[in-house]
């Protein structure tokens, strides 16, 4: 075989995902280091404008972050000034946590980020790629989410 010819492996979809995934995850991960965040601000911040106010545990469960990366996360968030904790009524052991309007605004700088991002990541592929593309990474994991 020469050096021109791919080997199978180099041609499996599983290890292209896996190749692909490792370059995206860079190029998202230097985007947001130009804000001095991370992915999980991102997630945190888009849940908070996304479903309002929320728990910790509830945040947990709808950014698939594990709780107690989720706290460290929101005591970074919560130096910057992007969010706030305060006692839940209902029950004085749990914290809400609230989005500011400087959270408001990191989301925003965040968003577009992600979204110069998505375009050096998909530089490659028309609208109509990138749509079936996401149409198909979609089912995807939906498939293996479920179990099923």
């Amino acid at each position: 075989m020469d050096e021109q010819t791919p080997t199978v492996l180099l041609q499996t979809p599983s290890w292209l995902l896996t190749q692909s995934a490792a370059h995206a995850g860079r190029i998202v991960s230097e985007a947001f280091a130009k804000a001095g965040a991370r992915g999980y601000h991102f997630r945190l911040l888009a849940t908070l404008v996304e479903f309002g106010p929320a728990s910790q545990a509830t945040l947990s469960r709808h950014t698939g972050i594990d709780r107690s990366d989720v706290v460290a996360a929101l005591n970074e968030l919560t130096a910057g000034g992007y969010v706030d904790r305060t006692p839940d009524p209902a029950d004085a052991r749990r914290n809400v946590i609230s989005l500011t309007a400087a959270g408001r605004r990191q989301h925003k700088r965040l968003t577009a980020l992600v979204a110069q991002a998505q375009d050096e990541i998909f530089a490659p592929l028309t609208p109509t790629d990138r749509a079936r593309l996401t149409t198909l990474l979609t089912r995807l994991l939906a498939h293996h989410q479920t179990g099923s």
